[in-house]
């Protein structure tokens, strides 16, 4: 009989101590660790039993075979995924709590035409999934729901299945009657998921894993969940707005520079083929403080909005606000308006908003942002028909950024006239019904918006 033993898991990074303590030291983590039961030797044999042993063989003797991709159904997916998934790769999706992951996953079930899917559900029943499928796009009369935490369970049901996707919902309510621990603890969590990847590189059938995320925004779980898998895609989105980004951290089969763009609705998510259209207003009325950015966010370029407000401080100390920006890198651009262009914003209140809920970290926008903040300050309007993209140092050059032959094209396919840029780039390809204006100084960008 298999002898167990007890041992302390940190819950964050999976080190194991013999006696509790408090403070991890590979993690630095408080308080998490919890004792588990760790079996010594497996006291069953699964379904996934080990075929007879086979021999090395040399790299050149290697028959390769290019296998034709399963389309998700989702062309944004799709092209994340770097055309589609790959057959017996095991993918991991995580995200916040309500931002929809578990909408994604069985709009993907429900997208297939002729393919066997079977949907696990460890959080929901079956009723529950039928009434959210009930408002979602898509009909497969070839999906299969199935309610179970239990992962000897669902190999057994998948290999009588024989499904062509499995999606499991989620990873941390699975547990094997090989562990004692509880559902959702690290042994659990990186022995089901060694287990799902055994399956799919056996049968061939691509595994999507839905995972929680902690409140730091790493996937819950040890850090070895995301070496075990082959794609993590991480669903990001605030949940008071209606856009959702799907971006992959890690891909072995495509590029990690991609992002899906999604709405959510009442009827599932939405894909957005042109997000300039959706993060721009140009029928608005126009007002001071407001500019567009032409950013870049993985491969993809489109446009935002940048509205500042500037006002007198009434309350004393002057407030900084940053939404969807950092507001670390507000403040420098603040002091370099201030200590090369001598606008004189210490005592006044400066907001800043990224329109649309987005998060943007990319440095591009900088000159975007000082033009928002000189406009409000002087109550001057920026026409619509101008766009921005240039990086600000602390010197107040205008420093050249990256891809921006296509932020300029992006800018001319939106119908803008004008889009400044730094006068340090070289090579630029002129495109048709737009000006580019070079400005290499503060200064330089003060004279043109303003005189």
């Amino acid at each position: 009989m298999a002898k167990n033993k007890t041992a302390y898991v940190c819950q964050n990074c999976g080190a194991e101590s013999a006696r509790w303590i408090g403070h991890c030291p590979s993690c630095n983590e408080w308080n998490s660790y919890r004792e588990e039961i760790i079996a010594t030797a497996s006291p069953v044999a699964s379904s996934l039993t080990v075929r007879a042993k086979r021999k090395p063989e040399l790299l050149s003797g290697i028959e390769t075979s290019i296998t034709e991709r399963l389309t998700t159904g989702i062309s944004e997916m799709d092209r994340i995924l770097g055309g589609g998934l790959v057959a017996g790769s095991l993918i991991l999706m995580g995200g916040e709590p309500g931002i929809g992951k578990s909408t994604l996953a069985l709009q993907l079930a429900l997208a297939q035409k002729s393919r066997k899917v079977l949907y696990v559900s460890g959080e929901e029943s079956e009723g529950q999934v039928k009434l959210r499928a009930s408002r979602l796009p898509g009909d497969n009369s070839e999906c299969f729901i199935y309610n179970e935490t239990e992962l000897e369970s669902i190999i057994t049901q998948a290999a009588a299945i024989n499904p062509d996707i499995l999606i499991v919902d989620s990873v941390q309510t699975l547990h094997s009657s090989v562990l004692e621990s509880s559902a959702g603890s690290v042994s659990q969590v990186r022995e089901c998921a060694a287990m799902l990847l055994r399956y799919a590189k056996e049968s061939g059938v691509p595994v999507i894993l839905i995972g929680h995320i902690t409140k730091d925004g790493s996937i819950a779980g040890p850090k070895v969940l995301e070496h075990i898998v082959d794609v993590v895609l991480q669903f990001e989105g605030d949940g008071n707005h209606l856009f959702r980004i799907l971006r992959p951290a890690k891909n072995r089969f495509g590029s990690t520079a991609e992002i899906g763009i999604f709405e959510m609705d009442g009827n599932g998510l939405k894909e957005i083929m042109n997000p300039s259209e959706l993060f721009i207003n140009r029928e608005r009325e126009q007002a001071s403080g407001t500019t567009i950015a032409a950013t870049i966010d993985g491969l993809r370029p489109f446009l935002i909005e940048i509205q500042a407000l500037v006002s007198t401080a009434v309350y004393g100390t002057p407030q900084r606000s940053a939404t969807g920006y950092d507001i670390r890198r507000l403040n420098m651009l603040l002091a370099v308006l201030e200590k090369r262009a001598g606008f004189k914003l210490g005592l006044k209140d400066v907001f800043l908003n990224i329109a649309g809920g987005l998060k943007v970290t990319d440095p591009a926008i900088d000159l975007a942002v000082v033009s928002s903040v000189l406009s409000s300050n002087l109550d001057i309007i920026i026409q619509n028909n101008v766009a921005f993209a240039g990086e600000v140092g602390l010197s107040g050059e205008i420093r050249p950024v990256a891809r921006v032959d296509q932020r300029i094209l992006e800018a001319s396919r939106m119908g803008f006239e004008t889009i400044v840029i730094s006068g340090y780039h070289r090579n630029i390809k002129e495109q048709p019904g737009i000006k580019i204006q070079a400005v290499n100084k503060i200064e330089g960008l003060v004279r043109f918006l303003f005189t």
